[in-house]
């Protein structure tokens, strides 16, 4: 496994830097004279991987050369004034010591060796199940292994725009946290961290290792409850309609409504439009009394929920009958109005002796009894409310036909060729059939239509209304007066007189207004009189 850091140094080194220094100060100066020369300087080695380290001697007469390390090490190659160490499993950062003797003077060499190492993995932390949109959210980056950390560094991406970066910690696994700000835009956004091991200065490259993706789930839900709509008194086993909605949602389609009617969960249809949600369902109650009815909403990790109460009640009736709907005259008629426990009824604005009694009325059935109407009311009182319901029924009355003597003259004086009608009307139920017939030649003259009355439709009628009930007759004279011819010519040959004489007349006066226009135009100026002058024009001037 890879480090999350470089090691701790080995501490035997500083003992032997302490020893070495105490042997050089007692050399003096002779000893700085020479170099001990430790390669390759300050590596920079992949964990776990062997590094072959050089250590040369500047010196006339070189003794022998060492290498203090902790790690394992294998004897290279060497030569006069040189040896090669083979360091077989590199897996932390430390500092390399050479040494050796020169003319009998200790010379000390060092290296640092930086090892580094890919992060074996990066994750981003699991997001919330659902993150109200607009409140902060902390997004932690985790990074195991990876060396060194003062190169590393975690970058927190949304989708591949980068939000944000910061250096790794020294901690095992190490945790990097972003803050962000979810909008409504982000939900359905994948996030995620990337590592990256910058190594350019070292003269390697940037290294960069992104963890799987996590996706974000964003909502925004109102602080306002559900509009919760439905009638507040409900008759027992009659299906009334309850609808619930909401408003502000985010996203609407991935709420949920539920409408329950005491612990009956209602099959309601739900529908999502914009950022509403609604939901519409029917309920049937069967017992009486008060009832609570529940609409919820689920968004995300939140809900909203109104409860409210509606009361049951039980409306019996009422029932308006008749004891005979279709009466003969004069047979005797029961009307009843009957409702349930705790009904008040009023038959016709006459009430009940009480709550849950009848009302009823009794009458003698009579020509205008038929088509009459009878009104029943029934009030129940429900939690402080009075509800009303109303029921009427109609009595048929038979009786036999009636001709209207007020609406068919028994005389009629009619002209010849003339348009006329007949108004006769008669009543009865089962409504009768009408119709005037001449004596003798049984001639039928049309009834309540226009006719043409003819010279020859002169004489008596006599009109029959029958039915199932019985029959009704009355007489009708007709007389039809004819045309004179006579009195036609005289008016005729008056007209025509008139129209000549006053043909003439207008030819005279024509003739003397164009006579006199030319004598006055005859004249000499000085003798002219105006024309519109009432002066007479003697018979010799009009000759003249």
């Amino acid at each position: 496994m890879m480090p999350s850091g470089p090691p701790p140094r080995v501490c035997w080194t500083s003992v032997v830097f302490l020893l070495l220094a105490c042997c050089l100060l007692s050399t003096g100066a002779q000893g700085q004279m020479y170099q001990l020369r430790v390669e390759p300087k300050d590596p920079v080695v992949p964990f776990g991987k062997p590094l072959v380290v050089n250590c040369s001697l500047d010196c006339p007469s070189p003794g022998l050369i060492f290498l203090e390390t902790a790690l394992s090490k294998e004897t290279h190659s060497s030569g006069l004034g040189w040896a090669a160490f083979r360091l077989t499993n590199v897996t932390g950062d430390m500092e390399l010591l050479c040494s050796g003797l020169c003319n009998e003077l200790q010379v000390v060499g060092s290296s640092n060796i930086t090892v580094y190492g890919f992060p074996e993995r990066v994750e981003l932390a699991p997001l919330p199940l659902w993150q109200p949109v607009g409140e902060q959210l902390n997004l932690s980056c985790l990074v195991f292994g990876g060396a060194p950390r003062d190169h590393l560094t975690v970058v927190l991406l949304r989708w591949e725009e980068e939000l944000g970066r910061q250096p790794v910690g020294k901690e095992e696994p190490a945790k990097v946290t972003f803050m962000v700000q979810p909008r409504r835009e982000d939900h359905g956004t994948n996030f995620s961290c990337r590592s990256e091991l910058d190594l350019r200065s070292q003269g390697l490259e940037l290294f960069q290792n992104t963890s799987g993706p996590r996706k974000l789930r964003t909502f925004a839900m109102p602080k306002t409850p559900p509009r919760l709509v439905f009638p507040p008194f409900w008759e027992m086993e009659t299906s009334w309609p309850v609808n619930c909605s909401l408003s502000g949602l985010f996203p609407a389609s991935e709420a949920h409504i539920h409408l329950a009617l005491g612990n009956q969960m209602l099959n309601a249809t739900v529908v999502s439009q914009a950022d509403t949600l609604t939901a519409s369902a029917t309920a049937k109650i069967e017992q009486e009394g008060t009832q609570e009815i529940v609409c919820n909403v689920i968004l995300g990790v939140e809900n909203r929920e109104t409860r409210e109460k509606l009361v049951a009640y039980s409306f019996q009736g009422p029932n308006l009958n008749l004891s005979e709907p279709n009466a003969a005259e004069g047979t005797p008629v029961t009307v009843t109005c009957a409702a349930g426990p705790r009904v008040q009824v009023m038959l016709d604005g006459v009430p009940a002796a009480g709550p849950g009694q009848p009302a009823q009325l009794q009458l003698k059935a009579t020509e205008t009894d038929d088509k009459r109407t009878f009104f029943c009311n029934a009030t129940l009182e429900v939690d402080g409310v009075t509800l009303h319901r109303n029921r009427s029924v109609q009595l048929r009355v038979l009786y036999g036909p009636t001709i209207d003597r007020a609406k068919c003259p028994q005389r009629l004086m009619w002209k010849e060729k003339t348009m006329h009608i007949l108004q006769c009307q008669a009543r009865g139920n089962p409504n009768p059939q009408l119709q005037c017939l001449r004596e003798g030649s049984k001639f039928k003259v049309p009834v309540g239509i226009p006719f043409l009355v003819l010279l020859n439709y002169s004489g008596t009628y006599s009109c029959q209304a029958a039915s199932s009930r019985g029959m009704d007759k009355m007489l009708v004279m007709m007389d039809v007066q004819g045309r004179n011819p006579a009195t036609v010519n005289i008016a005729l040959g008056v007209l025509a007189i008139l129209g000549l004489v006053t043909l003439a007349a207008a030819s005279v006066y024509v003739f003397r207004v164009q006579r006199q226009h030319d004598i006055y135009h005859l004249r000499p100026r000085s003798t002219r009189w105006p024309l519109t002058s009432t002066q007479p024009v003697t018979v010799a001037e009009e000759l003249s």
